[in-house]
């Protein structure tokens, strides 16, 4: 017989067996007793550490995919940085459907965090351009910030983007359009250029 998983051995099975269920037959009939009779354990097991399927599906996402950025970009400006994150948002939509969003959002609605995040990072971001001479200040409002996160976002909640089938060339005339069209002229416009050549004044 089989010895009897425990901790955290118990637990990834549990999430792994939740994403499972989602990729298998959608968020909407996710059930704690699904991923349960998957496991082969108690539901009360699964209640005991998330007290409902969107706290699963969330716990769920975060072991199966991890982070979506473990290290602050730092490809040298401002532009290529967020090129750098929203690329690797994509590569992370590519595994959400518009129906596990619209799931996950409309029952739990404090997510937007969960989705935006990295406002550590972005803030970082900003930090090193303001470093660099590209803008005066990385002191702007968190709409701006997560702003071409939030665009890239809302595309693929409105189901507009296919982000498993989109061609690599038409991802990035989109995230250029966010950045050169909207994110950038605005962030210039609200903390432009310390001087016209992008530098820090000396002394």
């Amino acid at each position: 017989m089989p010895s009897r998983r425990r901790g955290e051995e118990l637990e990834a099975a549990i999430l792994e067996a939740a994403w499972a269920e989602i990729q298998e037959h959608g968020y909407q009939r996710l059930t704690i007793e699904g991923v349960a009779a998957r496991v082969q354990t108690g539901k009360q097991v699964l209640y005991r550490r998330w007290p409902n399927r969107v706290h699963l599906a969330v716990a769920a996402i975060r072991h199966v995919l991890g982070p979506l950025v473990e290290t602050v970009p730092d490809a040298g400006s401002l532009r290529e940085d967020y090129l750098t994150v929203l690329r690797l948002m994509a590569g992370r939509a590519r595994f959400y459907t518009p129906e596990l969003l619209h799931g996950l959002l409309s029952e739990m609605p404090g997510l937007h965090d969960f989705f935006s995040t990295l406002p550590g990072f972005l803030a970082e971001i900003l930090r090193r351009a303001a470093a660099r001479g590209e803008i005066t200040h990385a002191d702007l409002p968190d709409r701006v910030i997560n702003l071409p996160l939030d665009l890239v976002r809302y595309e693929g909640m409105r189901g507009t983007r296919n982000w498993a089938t989109l061609a690599e060339v038409d991802l990035e005339k989109f995230f250029a359009e966010i950045l050169d069209d909207v994110f950038l002229p605005l962030v210039m416009a609200l903390a432009g250029p310390r001087n016209p050549e992008g530098r820090p004044p000396i002394g």
